[in-house]
């Protein structure tokens, strides 16, 4: 073949591969993006839960409501742990009547029953759902992990207040009891693993773990 003559099938062979690292890095790209739109949609869907009370999420305030009124409505309190937690957890007062607006604080006993400490986060949600928009809490156990040493044992509060304005709501216009339930999940402690990794001392002979 002359020098002046071209290659179809080398042409060919050139261009499907440019093709096929054009297909690669799109596919690539998508896969990132995916990841990258999974991990944006835990805190858009919590924020969202947050403004709407969505599934029976609470709304957290900075104060009381400052406008109370005369209608009650029950609050009851369940507590629940994790199979893997070894915690005792539960409410002191197994329901409270408190007036529309008016702030309350009541808490939750929970003890460690394990020789070791161990670092819990408690989620949470009321029932009906309806009422999570209404249901605003000052001061909870459940805005930080909680963290208790071997044995240890206190009482956990919560300040709270229902918005007068759930009577607004046609489906709790009723003042209907609410419910706030808890469950407590075990959280991993970084510092347990680092903990578990045998130390080197010199010459490379391996030393006893520092607990």
């Amino acid at each position: 073949m002359s020098g002046g003559e071209h290659n179809p099938s080398g042409i060919q062979t050139r261009t499907a591969g440019r093709k096929g690292i054009v297909i690669a890095v799109s596919c690539a790209a998508f896969a990132v993006g995916m990841i990258g739109a999974a991990y944006a949609s835990v805190p858009l869907y919590e924020l969202f839960c947050q403004v709407t009370g969505y599934g029976g999420t609470t709304q957290r305030a900075e104060t009381g409501s400052g406008r109370v009124i005369d209608r009650t409505v029950i609050v009851r309190f369940d507590g629940n742990v994790a199979t893997d937690l070894p915690w005792t957890f539960q409410p002191n007062d197994r329901q409270v009547t408190v007036k529309l607006g008016e702030t309350r604080e009541v808490s939750y006993r929970v003890k460690n029953n394990s020789d070791k400490a161990v670092t819990g986060q408690a989620t949470f949600n009321v029932t009906p759902n309806a009422a999570g928009v209404y249901f605003n809490k000052i001061a909870c156990f459940c805005f930080d992990n909680q963290t208790l040493q071997p044995g240890e044992e206190l009482d956990m509060p919560i300040v709270f207040y229902i918005d007068p304005d759930m009577l607004e709501a046609d489906e709790l216009k009723n003042a209907p009891g609410i419910t706030l339930s808890y469950t407590f999940f075990k959280m991993d402690d970084p510092d347990e693993s680092i903990a578990a990794a045998p130390e080197t001392g010199e010459g490379g002979d391996p030393t006893t773990n520092r607990l």
